[in-house]
């Protein structure tokens, strides 16, 4: 008897995301995607959103769900998308995030080498593709941006993509924050081809001008929040402790997937199968295992770490518009290390500075085109009647410092 592929989701942001054929359903189905079920969307910023518990999983689905929405818009404008690039477009949206790791970017920072998870979802993808008997050589195509039609390799990654459509409204709502909640099916329903490139009809400015806006403002508020921040900050202190602790002899208990990470130096250069199984196994249940462990090891660094992290009870954190003076931070360091009985290196996992950035549109990258009635093609931010709008192309940078509560 033939299964029934054509399933359907219940999704709170979009209500039913259908399964459109069964090399989605198939793919959905493969351990490598069920594995973004035990990946958060948004790392540790459920300690800011208690609500912000949501997973890549469902970023995925919703992705697909939007560019399922694109490629129905776009064909009725009479742009011509074959059942062949449809299916490939789709596919490479529902696995273009594939490859995060545990906590989504913390991973990529602390014990593995210069590792994007970009490269990751590229070598899943790879894999996935060998399984599947060539089915997905298209997909990778456009997810690598090698895919002569442009306006596709624009619907995975551009400034207006369906991966940045669907994290904005969906974090907005599992977090509660309302700036972020942008209309993505009004965005969809604008969108059009010119001369292979994808523009944005003139009636769709203001949506523009709200997606940007918005992005700006989740950043700030959601994604650069600097309570998330001290916690990316000292989970990532955590698993390089952990590294450390391991070439010293130190014996440093945890899963296999993640034992594996602590005891490989892995690079993308040696990311051979072997290493690919490593981290299809590896999840935030690894991460969270480890560290409750850990708050029990003999290393006083890795403990309080944990501890922190386990308890909330995390450091302070200051952000500032002008760079940390570094022979205070260096002062305030040896004060620690003295009073706690440290050595300076092990004071620099609780005391610490970094620098942030947002920019929520570049002039630098392909630019979000409005076309008009007229046929013209502008800039948005010439396009845009809105004031604010050119001060979003310009970063604006930040400073922080990371401190323990009574320490400065």
């Amino acid at each position: 008897m033939a299964i029934n592929k054509l399933k359907i989701f219940n999704d709170p942001i979009y209500g039913f995301i259908t399964i459109p054929n069964g090399l989605i359903f198939n793919l959905i189905e493969h351990p490598y995607f069920q594995r973004l079920r035990r990946i958060t969307q948004m790392g540790l910023s459920y300690m800011v959103y208690p609500g912000a518990h949501h997973t890549r999983f469902h970023h995925a689905l919703g992705s697909m769900h939007l560019m399922q929405k694109a490629i129905y818009t776009l064909r009725s404008k009479g742009v011509d998308i074959s059942e062949d690039e449809s299916t490939a477009l789709l596919t490479a949206i529902l696995l273009h995030d594939i490859g995060h790791g545990p906590f989504s970017h913390t991973l990529e920072h602390s014990i593995t080498k210069d590792l994007s998870h970009e490269q990751i979802s590229l070598k899943f993808m790879e894999h996935l593709n060998a399984e599947f008997n060539g089915s997905l050589t298209l997909a990778i195509q456009i997810f690598k941006g090698n895919y002569p039609r442009k306006f596709m390799c624009q619907l995975i990654a551009s400034q207006l993509d369906m991966d940045r459509a669907d994290y904005l409204k969906r974090d907005s709502f599992y977090t509660g924050v309302a700036e972020g909640n942008i209309n993505s099916e009004r965005l969809i329903s604008m969108l059009n081809v010119v001369e292979d490139d994808l523009v944005i009809e003139e009636k769709g400015i203001y949506s523009v001008e709200k997606f940007l806006l918005a992005r700006r403002l989740m950043y700030w508020q959601v994604y650069l929040h600097k309570t998330s921040l001290v916690a990316e900050q000292l989970l990532m202190g955590i698993l390089k402790r952990a590294k450390w602790l391991y070439l010293q002899g130190v014996e440093i208990s945890a899963s296999k997937a993640l034992q594996y990470f602590i005891e490989n130096d892995v690079s993308l250069t040696d990311f051979n199968f072997n290493t690919l199984q490593h981290f299809a196994n590896l999840d935030d249940y690894d991460i969270i295992s480890a560290v409750k462990q850990w708050q029990n090891h003999d290393d006083q660094v890795i403990k309080q770490l944990s501890q922190m992290i386990i308890n909330r009870q995390l450091l302070k954190v200051k952000i500032k518009s002008k760079a940390i003076n570094q022979n205070q931070l260096k002062q305030k360091q040896q004060e620690f290390a003295i009073t706690n009985n440290f050595s300076i290196d092990e004071a620099k996992y609780f005391i610490f500075d970094g620098m942030i950035s947002n920019q929520a549109y570049t002039l630098k990258k392909e630019q979000i085109n409005v076309l008009y009635k007229s046929g013209k093609i502008q800039n948005i931010v010439k396009a845009s009647d809105h004031l604010n709008l050119k001060a979003l192309t310009k970063p604006v940078v930040k400073y922080f410092i990371c401190y323990p509560k009574n320490s400065i």
